[in-house]
């Protein structure tokens, strides 16, 4: 399974942390707007072949501290063809490079829809007979919402394809709790989730002991991650709100099981910013994403 192979790489990096590639253009340094632009524009164009530059060099100064890269698409497709252009080149490198590549898309709907949804990223799209591979990541994010037969057709192209999928179920934002903290029939909406979540996964374990249908699990919300490790013993957590957002490794510690395994840690703008804290020049960008992410890996081993 998928699972058992991004639980491989956790093991042999000894780190359980994803480095998420959200590149907004603010967060890339000028020297390389100024070349992009120089070369193809001041457009759309440029603005994506700068963020290419920039995850070529997080990438290649980190993929030996980080098991795993988590692009957002959000971040590309408002560059439109050019951006996603550069999201398909970002993630062929990071797998080059032997990296876990979780694609966040948090996809779903009902019926043919959630099917084509599925194939675009998990699956093989069928053109007259031959099959292809639309977008060869390893997992991505997938909304709960549709219910069943929306997660269902994700659950079977991961069973089909080696693939894994991680569902929202209690996200890091602060507004998370308007829908997800709700009661329904004594229980926050998020432990309905979680019940599914473990329903789903239960016929999918690997190896590794974990499953292919994975939870989205909040670091600012740790008395609630508490409670989901226990109702999703099997399914790896997917935890966002490290660092940039508040959350800390004592706040995650809960999120992991007592093998020291059962989650992965975020950081996006805490390596890929990382250049603007301290007494680092811009050309030094990639370094100092090196250095946060091995902190990172300190900081969160220390508590497991």
């Amino acid at each position: 399974m998928s699972v058992d192979l991004l639980v491989e790489k956790i093991k042999a990096k000894g780190n359980p942390s994803v480095a998420g590639l959200d590149p907004k253009l603010d967060y890339v340094p000028e020297y390389i707007k100024k070349k992009a632009y120089a070369e193809y524009g001041k457009n759309l164009k440029g603005a994506s072949e700068a963020i290419w530059e920039y995850n070529k060099g997080l990438i290649d100064a980190i993929y030996d501290v980080v098991p795993a890269v988590k692009p957002q698409s959000a971040f590309y497709e408002m560059y439109g063809l050019y951006g996603e252009e550069v999201m398909h080149r970002t993630i062929s490198y990071a797998k080059e490079k032997g990296l876990y590549v979780i694609l966040d898309v948090k996809r779903n709907d009902i019926g043919s829809t959630a099917e084509a949804y599925s194939k675009a990223y998990l699956g093989k799209v069928d053109v007259d007979g031959e099959a292809y591979d639309a977008c060869p990541v390893d997992c991505i994010t997938v909304n709960p919402f549709p219910g069943s037969d929306g997660v269902k057709p994700f659950i079977e192209d991961c069973k089909k394809y080696d693939k894994a999928i991680f569902t929202l179920v209690k996200m890091s934002n602060p507004s998370s709790g308007e829908i997800q903290d709700l009661i329904s029939d004594g229980e926050h909406v998020y432990e309905k989730i979680a019940r599914y979540v473990n329903k789903w996964n239960s016929d999918t374990i690997g190896k590794s002991g974990y499953g292919a249908v994975g939870a989205v699990v909040g670091a600012t919300y740790p008395e609630q991650a508490q409670v989901l490790r226990k109702l999703m013993p099997e399914s790896y957590f997917l935890v966002p709100g490290y660092g940039a957002q508040g959350g800390g490794a004592e706040g995650v510690k809960s999120c992991f099981n007592s093998d020291g395994l059962g989650a992965i840690v975020n950081s996006s703008r805490g390596i890929m910013c990382a250049y603007k804290k301290g007494n680092y020049k811009e050309e030094q960008f990639a370094e100092a994403a090196r250095a946060e992410a091995i902190r990172m890996k300190d900081d969160l081993t220390s508590v497991l």
